[in-house]
């Protein structure tokens, strides 16, 4: 309903409305979102009707994140804190903590992967093994990533959320193990100039190693922002197949109802075409009967006439 100050109403929200169709079934989800911009279009609200045409539809392992956050909101909530814990250990770089972290993230990330599986199922429509691995991997993106972290907790995932490569499977793996040096007898000078020979060796290896980190992080960026742009490439040939796929199905369709209605019609010509031969064939035998008739009353009119004239 709309309000005498021309402000959307209760069911007109473009929050609540994106709520609504990131609820959806992926195969419910375009039809609905075009109804919702039309309704905004209608009552004249262009930005909400662009940013609900703007909505893109969801894959299944998308629509099963989503159906996770929204039937296990505390289990949710509870998986959000790990992420912000597992990421604050990974920055600081706590060894014992991640260690605790990683192996509590893979218990619980395989643990909602399998949630996700069995709401998907109960609402009817299952998932295969590929699509619960990308379940999976979203888990692991809303884990490593706050931007994840954040679209996962909004119910709004499109496609699979990947988590950064920097953050690595296996984070504590990353943390190099700590070394005792082993003392060796020198004296004070030769100490010294080792120790200041050794610090600046240690100093160019870790420059080398800063950079080349650095080098990584930014290779592993621009890999993973193609990945996300191949990734939604794909989506939209995805989403732009299936629409062809329902136009080719309608188009099926009517061709179908088409063929079948041109089938009535030719047993319908053979039909009366049939009967016009037969009507035909009487039209004929009539004619002949009356030109025979025509004939027959002719000869009695003229034997009358003669009995007439005989008569008098």
């Amino acid at each position: 309903m709309r309000r005498e100050d021309g402000r959307p109403g209760p069911g007109d929200d473009v929050e609540a409305v994106l709520d609504e169709l990131y609820a959806l079934p992926p195969s419910e989800f375009v039809a609905r979102r075009e109804e919702r911009a039309a309704r905004a279009r209608t009552r004249r609200r262009v930005q909400d009707a662009r940013r609900i045409h703007a909505a893109r539809r969801p894959t299944l392992a998308g629509w099963a994140a989503n159906l996770l956050r929204r039937s296990r909101p505390d289990e949710a909530q509870r998986f959000l804190e790990l992420g912000r814990a597992l990421r604050e250990a990974y920055t600081t770089l706590d060894p014992s903590g991640l260690k605790e972290l990683s192996a509590q993230r893979r218990r619980i990330v395989s643990e909602m992967s399998r949630q996700a599986a069995a709401l998907a199922r109960e609402a009817g429509r299952p998932l295969s093994d590929a699509v619960q691995r990308d379940v999976e991997t979203t888990l692991r993106a809303v884990l490593a990533d706050p931007e994840a972290a954040a679209v996962w907790e909004a119910g709004r995932v499109e496609g699979v959320l990947t988590p950064p490569s920097e953050f690595g499977a296996d984070a504590v793996a990353a943390v190099p193990p700590r070394r005792e040096s082993t003392p060796v007898r020198t004296s004070r000078k030769d100490t010294t100039t080792a120790r200041g020979k050794k610090d600046e060796e240690a100093e160019r290896r870790r420059t080398e190693r800063e950079e080349r980190a650095a080098r990584a992080r930014e290779e592993a960026r621009d890999a993973e922002k193609r990945l996300r742009e191949r990734r939604a490439a794909r989506e939209e040939a995805a989403a732009a197949l299936e629409r062809a796929d329902e136009q080719e199905r309608e188009a099926g369709e009517r061709v179908a109802a088409l063929e079948e209605q041109l089938t009535r019609a030719r047993t319908e010509r053979e039909r009366t075409h049939a009967e016009l031969g037969e009507v035909r064939e009487r039209d004929r035998a009539a004619e002949v009967e009356l030109v025979e008739a025509e004939r027959e009353a002719a000869a009695a009119a003229r034997r009358a006439a003669r009995a007439e004239r005989d008569n008098t």
